[in-house]
């Protein structure tokens, strides 16, 4: 009866190894798929105290508050019917980036689209 508890759970790590290659191998798959996101929190293994030191000048990480979109808000406040090239060239951007911007900004009910160009709201 021993023999065959040792056998049992011999092959059952055998088979818990295995299972562990194949999931690690499905979590590569999936982060190249989604861009290495893991989920919410920090990575594994860093640490304050073993992180490059912060050089001084601009602050890392993003500036927060919608910065180029109300950039370039007031950009269609002075310039009514500028199209995103425009804007885009007036803000050193790509266009692209605004191609995601400008609907937002239609969404929160503070420009409106005119053929290309683009209006502030009750203008």
């Amino acid at each position: 009866m021993a023999d065959f508890v040792d056998t049992t759970v011999k092959d059952i790590d055998a088979r818990l190894r295995d299972l562990k290659g194949e999931v690690e191998k499905l979590e590569a798959a999936r982060a190249a798929l989604v861009g290495g996101r893991r989920g919410p929190g920090r990575p594994r293994g860093g640490s304050a105290e073993t992180a490059a030191p912060r050089r001084p000048g601009r602050p890392r990480g993003r500036r927060g508050g919608n910065t180029r979109a109300n950039q370039a808000l007031e950009l269609v406040r002075s310039r009514p019917g500028i199209t995103i090239p425009q804007i885009a060239e007036a803000l050193k951007i790509e266009p692209n980036y605004l191609y995601r911007v400008m609907p937002k900004l239609v969404a929160d009910g503070q420009v409106t689209r005119e053929g290309q160009g683009w209006r502030p709201t009750g203008s």
